[in-house]
């Protein structure tokens, strides 16, 4: 068979086929349009369940009459004119072929006049090559667009179509979705001349409520916490529900990303990682919430019905929102952040996880807190440092410091109240927000000397000795002011090493791919960078007469683990929880919470069975045992080291280990014997 071009209808059925799914499909993309149009008020007329009649009329701007023959067309749209418009869309449609492939399977009508006209026009398109006729019609300002008999050209189709009854009910789904994310726009919807469903809008806070009510329910809003967290270009806010409380959770899952409703798998993973530790069996997470992110930031143009997106940092937007939502979780479930009158502390701070350290900068990081003040299940298992000023914080919570939100957050200085439950069980379907901020506020000068009061919190003695360590390695030592001459070095004849060196002298150069050449007591050397990194990891694996701080995992890691597995973790359990390692052990069901530093990056799903079949070898290790076993299986990701690098490996070795710089390991350094590269320069 010959190739040739589709006919006009035909493609655009093909076309509609990914488009029009069901009536449902034709109501959210005119409703969408209307929105793009800038209609505060939205009218819909159903019929059939949609088969027989479906009728969208706004009071946006409309169309002009020189557009309406275009407005049928294929890939022809207002809305984009390049792709850096493409790139940063913010409209609901943006493809130009919602109108084309709806009328290729109905009998399509569109009535519009805009504010500039004296007259409506109306345009519709008919044959097989779809040619649009355009007349004039009366009309408001504003647009109508009638879509009757829909799939009566296509029987395949049709036949597919459902009772009016359950057609109408994923209608009636849609205009939910879709006036949970528009607040401000009022929406009727009508079946067979009667009306179902009016949504007025909702402009104040106590209306948002009400509004909530009659979309979701007054089960959802008497357990309804509110979450508003914003980071960069990331905001989140909206409804979550509260997992305790009798009966099941209102069947509510609704996820808007700039307003366009969506189906993502990753924003549902990460709610539901949020909620994992409070569900019990059967439960299922309740919540409304919307995210905005820069247009910039989002891929919107990866579905047909543009019902998931992309991410471009999708790893920084899932722990954005698991910590979002667990944070307001947990903020429910401790006490409220109060002060007394006079001379009260400022009240601690409710735990959040810390981001994951192989997304970057920690954006999400927060004070440290009494462990009492943990929910039940995370006490002793988090035990956090924190030492960190409040003015010394890129992130402290929902905003940033002074700032106005109705939830702060955790460890957040400054600014409104505590995270507020929206509703309440005292039988009032739809309560006001009665809660005064002012009646939470804490200090920040107080909160900000509590920390610095801390023990071991010094900063600035800390920096100061940092940089004295580091300068000293830049710095050559300096010679004697007797010069050595080469036969001297070559005997060993060099200078008596002080009791109170503390470096290695200073890095000239790196000798590919992994070893720095020094300076060290007035003599060449090569330094092994990988021995010295496993050395230091090693150090910082071993507890110095303290227990390791532990760093509580972004998502608990959940592992099944063979029987000898979990014998070994309950003979080494105290040994592991005072290197850092903090895990609970159900039978062979194992969930890890939190790990030292060292390990963060490391791939934990392999290295943690493997530690604990290490064990079950052994019955009597010591801290040391295990923390040279963990360094020994760290992965080298390190494959070309830089100069810097090297200085900076080498300030960490030693400020740790000390006793390396007194008296090197073999493996570590090694001096250069410059003799036959001596005597092969004599000309004599």
């Amino acid at each position: 068979m010959a190739i040739k071009i589709l006919p006009p209808q035909l493609a655009n059925q093909i076309a509609a086929g990914e488009v029009v799914e069901r009536p449902a499909s034709v109501v959210k993309e005119l409703v969408e349009n209307s929105l793009d149009a800038g209609a505060s008020r939205i009218d819909i007329d159903i019929e059939k369940g949609g088969a027989r009649l479906i009728r969208i009329r706004d009071n946006g701007c409309g169309i002009g009459k020189d557009d309406l023959a275009l407005s049928l067309a294929r890939h022809a749209t207002s809305k984009i004119a390049s792709l850096e418009d493409l790139e940063a869309i913010i409209s609901m449609g943006f493809r130009g072929e919602a109108l084309a492939s709806i009328s290729s399977v109905s009998r399509l009508t569109i009535t519009s006049r805009t504010d500039t006209q004296s007259e409506a026009w109306q345009a519709y398109a008919e044959g097989r090559d779809m040619t649009v006729t355009v007349k004039p019609a009366a009309h408001p300002v504003g647009c109508t667009v009638e879509v009757m008999d829909l799939f009566y050209n296509t029987p395949a189709r049709r036949k597919f179509m459902r009772t009016d009854k359950t057609e109408f009910a994923h209608i009636d789904e849609i205009v939910k979705r879709i006036a949970l994310a528009r607040f401000d726009v009022t929406f009727t919807l009508q079946h067979n001349g009667k009306t179902v469903r009016q949504y007025r809008a909702a402009n104040a806070g106590s209306q948002h409520l009400r509004r909530l009510g009659n979309l979701c329910g007054a089960a959802f809003v008497q357990r309804a916490l509110e979450v508003s967290w914003n980071h960069g270009d990331l905001n989140i806010r909206g409804w979550v529900a509260d997992p305790r409380g009798e009966g099941d959770l209102p069947e509510m899952q609704y996820c808007y990303v700039n307003n366009r409703m969506m189906r993502d798998k990753l924003i549902n993973h990460a709610i539901r990682q949020a909620y994992q530790e409070q569900l019990s069996d059967g439960q299922q997470p309740a919540f409304v919430l919307y995210l905005d992110v820069s247009p910039h930031q989002v891929d919107v143009n990866v579905h047909p019905a543009k019902h998931e997106v992309r991410f471009h940092q999708a790893r920084l937007v899932h722990d954005f929102i698991y910590q979002a939502v667990i944070a307001v979780l947990a903020q429910h479930q401790a006490d409220p952040l109060t002060l007394g009158e006079t001379g009260a502390e400022t009240a601690p701070a409710t735990w959040s996880p810390e981001n994951r350290a192989a997304s970057g900068t920690n954006h999400f990081s927060t004070p440290s807190v009494d462990s009492r003040e943990l929910p039940v299940g995370q006490r002793d298992i988090f035990k956090r440092g924190g030492d960190a000023s409040a003015e010394g914080r890129a992130y402290t919570g929902v905003g940033r410091t002074g700032g106005g939100s109705a939830y702060t957050g955790v460890g957040r200085t400054g600014g409104s109240s505590a995270s507020t439950g929206v509703g309440s069980t005292s039988g009032n379907a739809y309560p006001d927000v009665a809660r005064d901020p002012r009646q939470h506020q804490i200090d920040p000068v107080a909160a900000a000397q509590k920390m610095r009061d801390r023990p071991g919190y010094l900063p600035r003695e800390y920096q100061r000795r940092e940089g004295e360590i580091y300068r000293r390695l830049l710095d050559t030592a300096a010679a004697d002011d007797k010069r050595l001459n080469s036969a001297e070095v070559l005997a060993g004849n060099t200078p008596p090493v002080a009791d109170d060196v503390q470096s290695f002298g200073k890095v000239l150069t790196i000798y590919p791919p992994c070893y720095a050449l020094v300076e060290f007591r007035h003599r060449l050397a090569l330094i092994s960078l990988p021995f010295a990194e496993r050395g230091l990891r090693q150090k910082q694996l071993t507890p110095g007469g303290e227990i390791l701080k532990a760093q509580p995992l972004l998502i608990p890691l959940r592992l099944t683990l063979k029987d000898n597995e979990a014998r070994a973790f309950g003979q080494y359990q105290a040994m592991l929880a005072e290197m850092g390692i903090a895990m609970q052990v159900n039978h062979r069901q194992a969930i890890l919470n939190a790990v030292p530093l060292p390990l963060r990056q490391q791939n934990l799903q392999n290295l943690i069975p493997e530690l604990l079949g290490y064990l079950s070898h052994h019955d009597s290790l010591s801290h040391d045992d295990i923390a040279a076993w963990i360094a020994r299986q760290l992965n080298d990701e390190q494959h070309a080291w830089s100069h810097s690098q090297a200085i900076q490996l080498l300030c960490e070795v030693e400020r740790l280990c000390p006793h390396w710089v007194k008296a090197p390991p073999d493996e570590l350094l090694v001096l250069l014997e410059l003799e036959a590269a001596v005597k092969a320069l004599k000309n004599d």
